[in-house]
């Protein structure tokens, strides 16, 4: 049923409602040294800003395919706000597959190292630190594939893009993921053995609270982590915006650990989390308040 015009709100109205909103909310999101973004296209980036983010975490593949008319709007827009683009995820995806695969047979790490280059020094003109690798299809191990030469491959392609990453002067930081998605490093103890093997001071680590609960991972393991343990991913275990502080009781041990070692970096809410900052963003800024204090 169509309201008659005189009973629908105006556009004004509905602006001033969402700029009350946002002033309820934090300028600032960060907690002591931890700074709280969002996993979310650059479609989303006013609205990090608006309800008080620090920081958004746009995939590095869109980035990396934009128009240079597009990225230099994109570039401006950024820069003319309170926040950056201080972490990118989602470094190689499907439409670049096989093309940018860094392990099995048809690996060509020229190819994969020149992508490196011109997509990480886009990140960085928007403020990027960190650059997350998690894209599990492009370390999956071919049925038949010599897993021992997959790990090889690995460390040699860590190598290179922990040299592209120190001339950009950012972070090169692996994404444990749950072996439903992929076959190699799938849980934070594996990839601190890699960062054992690799020795780069460019290449780091990531945790994803999913993903360690689905390998079934002790949280404790932050405390080997320290030291190389850069960024976070969170959400709630039903995939949404945290909200609730008991929903699973390991991401209260988590917490006890990431203030235990004094983390400095960045928590973001994971890009698989169902929600809106509309709906969601006050509730979540106020859950990681409470658990980071």
């Amino acid at each position: 049923m169509n309201l008659p015009s005189r009973l629908m709100p105006s556009r004004r109205l509905m602006m001033l409602s969402l700029a009350s909103v946002a002033a309820a909310l934090p300028i600032r999101a960060k907690v002591g040294n931890v700074e709280i973004g969002a996993c979310r296209s650059i479609d989303d980036f006013a609205k990090a800003a608006d309800f008080g983010f620090d920081y958004l975490e746009p995939p590095a593949y869109f980035i990396a395919g934009m128009t240079d008319s597009a990225f230099a709007a994109f570039e401006q827009r950024v820069l003319a706000s309170r926040i950056r683009c201080k972490r990118c995820n989602r470094l190689i995806w499907a439409p670049d597959l096989p093309r940018l695969m860094v392990v099995g047979p048809t690996v060509n790490l020229d190819v994969v190292t020149a992508y490196l280059g011109s997509t990480m020094d886009r990140c960085r003109r928007l403020g990027a630190e960190i650059i997350v690798w998690g894209s599990p299809a492009s370390r999956k191990v071919p049925e038949g594939f010599s897993q021992d030469e997959a790990w090889r491959q690995i460390k040699a392609f860590l190598q290179r893009a922990g040299d592209v990453a120190r001339s950009k002067n950012v972070l090169f930081a692996i994404e444990p993921i749950r072996r439903g998605e992929t076959n190699t490093l799938n849980s934070v103890a594996e990839t601190l053995r890699m960062l054992d093997e690799v020795k780069h001071p460019n290449v780091k680590t990531i945790l994803d609270n999913n993903h360690m609960r689905a390998e079934k991972e002790d949280p404790e393991i932050v405390l080997k982590a320290r030291g190389q343990l850069v960024h976070i991913h969170f959400s709630s275990p039903a995939s949404g915006w945290p909200k609730l502080p008991d929903a699973d009781p390991d991401d209260r041990r988590l917490f006890g650990y990431i203030k235990q070692i004094k983390y400095h970096g960045g928590i973001s809410i994971g890009d698989s989390a169902r929600g809106t900052f509309e709906d969601d963003a006050a509730a979540s800024l106020a859950f990681f308040r409470k658990e980071l204090s």
